[in-house]
């Protein structure tokens, strides 16, 4: 039994080693058979076999191809990294080669093509010659040397790529006044053979200086380049404004920012220059609109993969330089070329001339922002400006501000930190967002209850009052109001602010048509703009849930809600015929109103709010009288919103609005202005903006008062 079991064990093993040899037999056949094939192969083939190991940036297989002299003359790191450094560095993509002529003749051969590819600088086509040499047993290898990358390409050249780099294009406002472009900064730096040989004690004092770790500008100063009078750039500031300097009466920040340059000055090897720097002339009033720009972090170029941004580029992010980075930004050019090892320049491979950034005109007029600003400054507010017949956006004010010119001489941690702490919020862009809009929306119910027929402008609603309530389902809750008039009609509703008499008609209204009318207006959707801003909308929820929340709703408070940029537009269906006109941005040299909404109501309808709304700044009871000229007629609204936690709390602030605007189209300069002021209960509620609007229109239109 054992020995059956030796047997067939000893068998077994006799036949899986016949087997492993006939494997390794069959192996070793095969592979002697390929390397018989590849030796066999002609020289045309090998070439085209090399270009395709070259489109697939596999340059080990590509130096398996060379002959034995040619690896003795190159290693195979070198021949990677000289191929990876110079197609990787040209962007090189879609490489094909087309074969022209081959020649062979006593074991050695040429190969005569034509090669082409796509790199960053355009297309690169030229002819050249490879050449392959014939040996017994391996059959034909490449004879490889430089200039198989390209013809003129030396041993000892490089492949250099140089960027021109884009200008930046420039942002002007309607009358061709800069708004976001080149400036002059002040660049301070340091030059080593200026420098004190034990500078320990002056590095620590310009690090506290400029707000940097005296190690961070040890760095700097290690740097290769670097010589005895080299500028090596430590820190951009603003540049000291001499005309300011030498008046009368200079600015704070003007005299502090010289007294700082002149302290810099006393550290020895410091040096203050001129640099060019991304310029915003309107500082603050103008941050929200305008926007900044900032250096291109690792995220953003990973963001924008195959945008043509540098690691030293700018970008947008946020107004303006955000909303136009395309047209701004412009395409770099560049040039490929071969340059021998002084540095001199053999060959060009490529070039893609530079595409300067697009300039950018805006239909803002920025001394009409600058006075809103002023006008507006202290406050937390936020403005637009209109021309309410072409839909020409003139301004767009958010206060309190910052200063964009910040980001670009490199904001300081105590900056940064003073405006996120600001309990006023400085960064936070009020004519995006949306607010409870209190009694400048009291025309736009009368517009929907009109056009449904749900309103009839000469009906009395009664003497109710300074409070009222629909019936005891409200419980303790009343609508109020401020004036107590008679009769109730439309038009004495809106001269006197009458909460009551909103509150009832958007109850005639219904919840349907009303919202079904604010639907029609634009609410809960996109504001056709050029700038993102936050949807208007009439409830928390998908609808209108009680009679209270509508009644609410009817005077501009409840749930409603409006950005101001919308409540401008939905005012231009007053002035033009019940069509509300789009609000635009970029100038146009003749500019054609764009309607949004047509027939948002009738050209009666728009009629008789429009002149109700010129009572309401002509008549000695109107709550916008403040406002009024004898020189032209102004039509507009005023509006207080109650900000509060509960109906019943009494600590609660007021946002007070007015809008207002000419109703002459053939005057030179209509507007339609739209201000929301937060907090002012306490100082005049929409009063106190009556007052402010009042001096800024009054700057605005040149005449009689």
């Amino acid at each position: 039994m054992r020995r059956r079991k030796k047997r067939f064990l000893f068998s077994t093993v006799c036949t899986l080693i016949i087997l492993l040899a006939g494997l390794a037999g069959a192996a070793l056949f095969f592979q002697i058979q390929g390397k018989i094939g590849a030796s066999r192969k002609k020289p045309d083939a090998l070439f085209l076999e090399y270009v395709e190991y070259l489109s697939r940036a596999d340059y080990k297989a590509m130096y398996g191809m060379l002959d034995e002299q040619s690896q003795l003359n190159i290693s195979e790191e070198d021949f990677i990294t000289r191929h990876k450094n110079i197609y990787e560095g040209i962007g090189a993509n879609g490489i094909t080669a087309e074969i022209k002529q081959v020649e062979e003749k006593d074991g050695e051969a040429a190969v005569s093509y034509t090669m082409s590819l796509s790199s960053i600088a355009g297309e690169i086509i030229f002819n050249n010659q490879a050449e392959f040499r014939k040996e017994k047993k391996k059959g034909y290898e490449m004879v490889w040397n430089d200039s198989v990358i390209f013809p003129e390409l030396g041993r000892t050249d490089k492949v250099r790529v140089i960027t021109d780099k884009a200008q930046r294009g420039s942002v002007f406002d309607r009358n061709g006044r800069l708004l976001a472009g080149k400036g002059t900064a002040s660049s301070v730096g340091l030059v080593p053979g200026k420098m004190r040989e034990d500078s320990a004690g002056d590095l620590e004092t310009l690090g506290k200086l400029l707000g940097m770790p005296a190690d961070s500008i040890k760095k700097k100063l290690s740097a290769k380049w670097i010589k005895e009078d080299s500028f090596v750039p430590l820190k951009t500031i603003k540049k000291v404004d001499e005309l300011n300097l030498n008046s009368m009466e200079p600015r704070e920040d003007n005299v502090k920012n010289k007294e700082f340059q002149d302290q810099l000055l006393t550290v020895p090897g410091v040096l203050i220059t001129d640099t060019q720097v991304r310029y915003y002339p309107l500082g603050e009033s103008g941050a929200h609109l305008v926007g900044y720009v900032q250096y291109v972090t690792a995220e953003d170029l990973e963001k924008h993969p195959n945008e043509d941004y540098l690691t030293d580029s700018v970008i947008g992010r946020s107004g303006m330089e955000a909303l136009f980075e395309k047209e701004l930004k412009g395409t770099n050019g560049r040039t490929i070329a071969i340059a021998d090892a002084g540095g001199a320049l053999k060959k060009t491979l490529a070039a893609k001339p530079r595409t300067d950034g697009r300039d950018i005109t805006l239909t803002i007029d920025s001394t009409l922002q600058m006075e809103i600003y002023e006008a507006f400054k202290e406050d937390k507010s936020g403005t637009v400006a209109m021309n309410p017949y072409t839909g020409e956006v003139l301004a767009l004010v958010s206060t309190p501000s910052y200063d964009d010119n910040d980001f670009i001489l490199g904001m300081s941690e105590e900056t940064w930190a003073s405006l996120n702490d600001d309990e006023r919020k400085p960064m936070f862009n009020r004519f995006r967002q949306r607010f409870a809009p209190g009694s400048s929306f009291k025309p736009i119910t009368g517009a929907i209850g009109l056009t449904t027929g749900a309103i009839d402008p000469n009906e009395d609603y009664g003497k109710e009052g300074l409070s009222w309530r629909k019936d005891e389902s409200w419980g303790n809750y009343y609508v109020t109001t401020l004036h107590d008039y008679s009769p109730a009609i439309l038009e004495n509703a809106f001269i006197y602010s009458d909460n009551i008499y909103f509150a009832k008609a958007a109850l005639k209204i219904g919840f349907d048509d009303f919202m079904s009318g604010l639907d029609k207006l634009g609410f809960n959707q996109e504001l056709p703009f050029d700038i993102s801003v936050a949807k208007s909308q009439y409830s928390n929820t998908e609808r209108i849930e009680t009679e209270v929340q509508l009644a609410d709703s009817g005077y501009g408070q409840g749930q409603m809600l409006v950005n101001p940029i919308h409540l401008a537009s939905l005012y231009t269906m007053f002035a033009n015929e019940g069509n509300v006109i789009k609000p635009y941005l970029q100038y146009k040299p003749e500019p054609a109103p764009e309607v949004w909404l047509p027939g948002a109501c009738s050209p009666e309808i728009a009629d008789r709010i429009r002149t109700a709304l010129g009572k309401v700044i002509s008549s000695r009871h109107g709550t916008g009288h403040g406002a009024y000229r004898k020189d032209m007629e102004l039509a507009g609204k005023t509006g207080t919103a109650e900000i509060k936690a509960s109906k019943d709390d009494t600590n609660g602030t007021e946002l007070g609005w007015f809008a207002v605007f000419t109703t002459d189209p053939s005057l030179e300069t209509p507007i339609l202005l739209v201000s929301m002021a937060e907090d002012v209960k306490d100082r005049g509620g929409s009063g106190y903006v009556v007052r402010k609007d009042k001096a800024i229109l009054d700057s605005y239109i040149p005449g009689g008062r």
